[in-house]
């Protein structure tokens, strides 16, 4: 069980720094590929790129470090939350080709969360 949580814990680390560095450092080429970062103000965008950022390190290092490892469900639920309000952002703005990608992240957090709590 313990590799498979790792396994799922690395899968949304790259999802979230792919995610998080696109809309906190690369904002302007992130318009291209998500037209709805062009209707939300850029400080919003930055603000939940960084936020995915420190979820994807508080997946990891806590736990690799045996440092308050209970941070990593914790940054599970968190990132879980964020995938979720992205998601009922997107079904408001009727974009539901991109809810199966928010339903297999929030899916997977959760996977995480319950597993390492």
């Amino acid at each position: 069980m313990n590799v498979t949580l790792w396994a799922i814990q690395i899968v949304l680390v790259g999802g979230f720094v792919y995610s998080g560095w696109m809309k906190a450092v690369r904002t302007e080429s992130s318009k291209k590929a998500w037209p709805w970062i062009n209707d939300v103000p850029k400080g919003l965008v930055i603000l939940i790129g960084i936020l995915e950022l420190l979820g994807a390190l508080g997946l990891v290092l806590p736990l690799a470090l045996d440092i308050a490892p209970v941070l990593t469900p914790i940054a599970a639920i968190a990132l879980a939350v964020i995938v979720l309000i992205g998601m009922l952002f997107h079904i408001r703005r009727k974009e539901y080709r991109v809810l199966g990608v928010n339903i297999v992240f929030i899916a997977l957090a959760l996977i995480v969360a319950f597993g390492r709590l």
